[in-house]
C-alpha cells in the first residue's frame, strides 16, 4: 500500500498492562527530547542516509516470503523453527558475523491432525493435557454431544469421539462429561466465528485426546460428518524432549575490549497454523537487512543481532539469552531494539509504537524520536506501556528496551490477521518494511557508529 510522506507526530501513551485498560494519549513534543540529538545536524544526517540508502525493501519482502511462503508454520519445537533458524544462521555466516546457536528445552507440545473419511483436512488445536492416540490414531463416528452438558450425551456416545459447542460450561466439564459417557475422544468447536481453530484450555491431564476446531469447520462436521454416519481420523502427537534455539550474530570494534553492547532482536517463530509472515517474519527479515548493511560500517560499540525461537509461548528464547548473559555483559548493554510485526499493510495500523515495560522514555525512544524528525518517517509514532514481546526480558535485566511494533493508533489494535491462518505474504506492505528498517537502522547506526 501506498503511505503518504508526514511529518511524524509522537504520543505519550499510557496503559494497564495487567487490566487492558486502555487511557487517552496526551500529546508530547518530540522535539524537546530530541534536542540533544542535534536533528538539524547535517553530519548526523549524513550517516542516517548511509543507511537509508542502502535498505531494500524488495530483499526484505523476499525474506519474508521465504519464511512463510515457503517454510510456513514455524512452531516452537518444530522443523519449521529449525528451518528458519538455519536460513537465519547460513545467512548471517554469509555476510561474515561471528554466529553463535544458542540451544534450549521447551515443554512437551501436543500436536494433531483431523481428516474426515473424505480426506479433508481440518485444522484442530490440541490442548496441553490432552492423551496422545496410537501412531495409527482413531478412526470414529462423531456423536453431537450439544454443549456437552452431562444430559447431553446418551449410550449412543460410547466408542465414539463426542463432538461439542464452546459455552456455558467450562471445557474440562465437558471433557470430563465426555469420558463418563464413554467416548473415546473429545471435539470442541467454537460458538463465535474465528479464522483460526479453538485452542481451549482443560486443565489438567485427561484420559481422552482432545482437540479445538473452529465454528466453521463443527458446523461442517455436524451436517456433512454427523447426519450422514461417516468416520473422522483424529491423530494426537506427543512431541517430548524438544528444543528451540536462538541465532546470534556478535560485530565488535576493531580496537579496544569491555565495549557497551547494543542489542538487536526479532523472534523467528509463530503460532500453529499460521504463515507468521508479520508476526514476525517481518521484523526477522528487517534485521537481517540491517546486518546486511552494517556488516561492513566501523562501529565503536558491540552489536548483537539476536534472532530468537520460543517467544510464542512465553518470551522463553530471549529469557534463556538474557539469562545466560553475564553481569559484565549486562551492565555493557545500553539498549534494545525489537522488531515485531513492523510490516503489516493492515490500513488501519498507521502508527509506529515504542513499546515499553514502564511506558516511560530511555535511550532507545529518544533515539527513535530524534531519528524520526531527521529523517521525515511517515507514520505517527507513539510512546506505549505494553509488554508482550521480547523487549520484556531485556527490560527486566535493567538494559533500556523498546519494542518496534505497528497498530491502529488510538485502540493500539493489532492487524486482524494476528495469530491466524490469514497472517500471509499478502497482508504485508513493502513500502513499511522499508519504513521499519529506515527507522530502526538509522537509530541503530546513531547509537553504534564510530
Amino acid at each position: 500500500m501506498k503511505i503518504g510522506k508526514k511529518r511524524s507526530t509522537i504520543l505519550l501513551t499510557t496503559m494497564l498492562v495487567t487490566s487492558g485498560l486502555y487511557i487517552a494519549p496526551v500529546n508530547y513534543s518530540a522535539k524537546v527530547q530530541a534536542a540533544a540529538q542535534n536533528i538539524d545536524n547535517p553530519s548526523i544526517k549524513a550517516f542516517d542516509q548511509k543507511v537509508i540508502a542502502r535498505v531494500n525493501a524488495e530483499r526484505i519482502y523476499q525474506d519474508v516470503h521465504y519464511l512463510s511462503e515457503t517454510i510456513g508454520p514455524r512452531v516452537t519445537g518444530t522443523e519449521g523453527e529449525k528451518m528458519a533458524a538455519e536460513f537465519i544462521k547460513q545467512r548471517l555466516l554469509s555476510l561474515g558475523y561471528k554466529v553463535e546457536t544458542q540451544e534450549f528445552s521447551v515443554p512437551d507440545k501436543m500436536v494433531g491432525h483431523l481428516h474426515t473419511s473424505d480426506n479433508n483436512e481440518i485444522l484442530v488445536n490440541i490442548p496441553a493435557g490432552s492423551a496422545a492416540t496410537s501412531n495409527e490414531g482413531i478412526t470414529a463416528q462423531l456423536f453431537n454431544a450439544g454443549l456437552g452438558k452431562a444430559a447431553d450425551f446418551t449410550s449412543e456416545a460410547k466408542g465414539k469421539i463426542a463432538l461439542i459447542s464452546r459455552g456455558e460450561i467450562t471445557f474440562k466439564e465437558k471433557v470430563d462429561n465426555a469420558v463418563a459417557a464413554g467416548a473415546i475422544g473429545v471435539l470442541i468447536y467454537d460458538n463465535t466465528t474465528q479464522p483460526g481453530p479453538l485452542n481451549p484450555s482443560i486443565g489438567g491431564d485427561v484420559a481422552v485426546p482432545v482437540g479445538g476446531i473452529s465454528k466453521a469447520s463443527g458446523e461442517a462436521l455436524l451436517k456433512d460428518v454427523v447426519a450422514q454416519g461417516k468416520t473422522v481420523l483424529l491423530n494426537v502427537t506427543r512431541i517430548a524432549n524438544a528444543k528451540s534455539q536462538n541465532i546470534i550474530a556478535t560485530k565488535t570494534p576493531k580496537q579496544g575490549e569491555n565495549h557497551d553492547i547494543v542489542h538487536v532482536s526479532a523472534h523467528m517463530d509463530s503460532v500453529p497454523f499460521a504463515p507468521g509472515a508479520s508476526d514476525n517474519a517481518s521484523g526477522t527479515a528487517v534485521a537481517l537487512e540491517l546486518a546486511n548493511i552494517l556488516k561492513g560500517y566501523p562501529i565503536d560499540k558491540e552489536l548483537r543481532f539476536v534472532f530468537v525461537g520460543a517467544e510464542e509461548i512465553g518470551l522463553v528464547g530471549s529469557e534463556y539469552y538474557v539469562s545466560q548473559l553475564s553481569q559484565d555483559e549486562i551492565s555493557r548493554s545500553i539498549a534494545n531494539l525489537n522488531m515485531d510485526m513492523v510490516g503489516t499493510g493492515w490500513d488501519n495500523a498507521t502508527a509506529i509504537y515504542l513499546n515499553t515495560v514502564d511506558g516511560k522514555a530511555n535511550i532507545v525512544t529518544n533515539t527513535a524520536m530524534a531519528t524520526a524528525e531527521r529523517i521525515g518517517t511517515p507514520s505517527q509514532l507513539v510512546l506505549y506501556q505494553r509488554g508482550a514481546s521480547d523487549h520484556v526480558s531485556f527490560h527486566d535485566a535493567g538494559i533500556p528496551a523498546v519494542n518496534f511494533i505497528r497498530r491502529e493508533p488510538g485502540t493500539a489494535n493489532l492487524e486482524p490477521y494476528y495469530h491466524t491462518p490469514q497472517d500471509k505474504i499478502e497482508h504485508v506492505s513493502k513500502e513499511r518494511l522499508k519504513e521499519a528498517g529506515d527507522l530502526v537502522g538509522a537509530s541503530l547506526y546513531n547509537l553504534i557508529r564510530k
